[in-house]
C-alpha cells in the first residue's frame, strides 16, 4: 500500500508543455512518500511522429506486409520512446528515474499478438528500484510472452498495464490521467450541461466504459476491482482530484455521493439493426442465425429473441457480411443501418419502478422512436436512429436530473 501507480495518456506526453504537467504531478505525488510507478502511452495521436496510428500508417505505406508478431515489435516502440523521454526529463530535474519496457516490468502475456491478454505480473524488477527511491517509468500497452516475444495489449492497453501493475504491487491508488477532469454524466461534446461525478462504483464505470464512454478501458476497471485497488480518473491539466472509482459500499460513504437512480449515459454510433423472422416459424432459426454470426467472427449486441425470430445489432462494417450470410441460409433479413445505441446506467435502478417509463416519456416528448431495447440490473439500452442520438442523450440527461450532479 506504499505505492502509487500513475498512467498518462498520449495527449499528456505529446509535447513539452504537457510533459511538464506530467512532471508536476509526479513531484506532487512523491511528496506523499509513496513509491511511484508511472505508465505512459505513445506520444500524441495519428499524425504525431510516434503515435500508434502513425506507426500503423507507416506499415500501410510500405507494403502492408508485416506479420502480427512484427507489427507488435513496431508498435511497442511508441511507448518505449515516451518512457525514455520522460525518464530523461525526470533525471534532468534531479528526480532519479529508470525506464522499463512492459516485459522488463514483469507483464507476462499470452501470444495473441495485437490483442494479448495478461497472464501474470512479476514485479520483481520494480520493487528494488522503488526501494532505491527511483521513479519507475513503464512503457504501457505491452508485455512479453514466456518465450520473450514482445506483445501489445490492444486498444486501451496502457490503462490495462497500469491496473495490472497496481494490482500486483497492492498499490494505494491507480491514477489515470487524461485530458478531462474526471468521469462525466455524459459526453460533454454532445450534452453541454454534463457534470463531473466525484465518486462512482467499479460496476457503474465498467458499464459506462463498456458502452462507449472512453475515459478508461473496461478491462482496467475489472482488474482494479478484483484487486480492490481504488482508481482516480483525473486531468493532467489541473490539480483537481477527479473522480474516485471504488466499491459501491465504499462509494456511498464518500463526499459527493448522491443516492441516484441513474449515474450517467453512454453511447455508440455505427450500429446496424438486423431483424430475422421465419415465415414457417422454424424452431432452429435462432441457432442458425447466431451460429452463422459466431462462425464468421461477427460480434452481436442488443439481442432480442422471440419464438418467431430475432432482433440484434452488429457494427456497420459487419452488416453487409451478416446480411449475405443470412440470405445464404434462406432468410430475408431486414437491415436498418445508421443506428445508435444509447445506454442509461446506474446501480440505483435495480428494482426501482418507473425507470423505463421515464425513458419512454423523455424520448417520446422529443418525437424520438425507440427501435429496440434491452436491459440488465444496472443498464437499460435503447436503439435509435443516428440523427436522434444527440437529442436522445439531451432528453435523458434532463429527465434524470443528471445536470444537477455534484461536482
Amino acid at each position: 500500500m506504499n505505492v502509487t501507480v500513475q498512467k498518462f495518456g498520449g495527449t499528456s506526453v505529446s509535447d513539452e508543455r504537457s510533459r511538464h504537467r506530467v512532471l508536476h504531478h509526479i513531484v506532487r505525488e512523491r511528496e506523499t512518500g509513496r513509491g511511484l510507478v508511472v505508465v505512459v502511452s505513445a506520444m500524441g495521436r495519428r499524425g504525431d511522429p510516434y503515435a500508434t496510428d502513425t506507426l500503423l500508417d507507416l506499415v500501410r505505406t510500405n507494403g502492408n506486409a508485416l506479420s502480427d508478431r512484427e507489427k507488435d515489435l513496431l508498435l511497442s516502440c511508441g511507448e518505449i520512446i515516451s518512457a525514455a523521454a520522460l525518464t530523461s526529463l525526470l533525471n534532468a530535474e534531479g528526480i532519479p528515474a529508470v525506464a522499463l519496457t512492459g516485459g522488463q516490468a514483469g507483464i507476462i502475456t499470452d501470444a495473441r499478438f495485437g490483442s494479448a491478454r495478461i497472464l501474470e505480473v512479476r514485479p520483481t524488477a520494480i520493487q528494488p528500484l522503488l526501494d532505491d527511491g527511483k521513479v519507475v517509468v513503464v512503457a504501457g500497452f505491452q508485455g512479453r510472452t514466456e518465450e520473450g516475444e514482445i506483445t501489445t495489449l490492444g486498444r486501451g492497453g496502457s490503462d490495462t498495464s497500469a491496473a495490472a501493475l497496481g494490482a500486483a504491487l497492492n498499490a494505494a491508488v491507480i491514477d489515470i490521467f487524461t485530458d478531462v477532469d474526471g468521469i462525466l454524466t455524459a459526453d460533454p461534446r454532445i450534452v453541454k450541461d454534463a457534470r463531473q461525478l466525484p465518486v462512482v462504483s467499479y460496476e457503474e464505470i465498467s458499464n459506462m466504459a463498456s458502452n462507449g464512454a472512453k475515459v478508461i478501458h473496461p478491462r482496467a476497471v475489472e482488474i482494479a476491482m478484483k484487486a480492490g485497488v481504488p482508481v482516480r480518473v483525473r486531468s493532467t491539466f489541473s490539480d483537481g482530484e477527479g473522480t474516485l472509482v471504488t466499491y459501491s459500499e465504499s462509494a456511498r460513504s464518500r463526499p459527493g455521493w448522491t443516492d441516484r437512480t441513474v449515474t450517467g449515459l453512454a453511447h455508440f454510433l455505427g450500429v446496424t439493426q438486423i431483424s430475422v423472422e421465419s415465415d414457417q416459424g422454424a424452431s432452429d432459426l435462432q441457432l442458425q442465425v447466431f451460429r452463422a454470426m459466431a462462425m464468421n467472427g461477427i460480434s452481436v449486441d442488443l439481442i432480442n429473441v422471440m419464438p418467431s425470430g430475432v432482433h440484434y445489432t452488429v457494427k456497420d462494417q459487419d452488416a453487409d457480411k451478416a446480411a449475405s450470410l443470412l440470405r445464404d441460409l434462406g432468410f430475408r433479413p431486414k437491415i436498418r443501418p445508421g443506428c445508435a445505441k444509447v445506454s442509461v446506467i446506474g446501480g440505483g435502478m435495480n428494482g426501482e419502478p418507473g425507470v423505463m417509463a421515464k425513458i419512454v416519456e423523455a424520448l417520446t416528448s422529443r418525437q424520438i422512436t425507440i427501435l429496440q431495447s434491452a436491459d440488465s440490473n444496472t443498464t437499460i439500452w435503447v436503439l435509435v436512429s443516428e440523427h436522434d442520438m444527440a437529442p436522445a442523450l439531451e432528453a435523458l440527461h434532463a429527465a434524470f436530473g443528471l445536470h444537477l450532479a455534484a461536482q
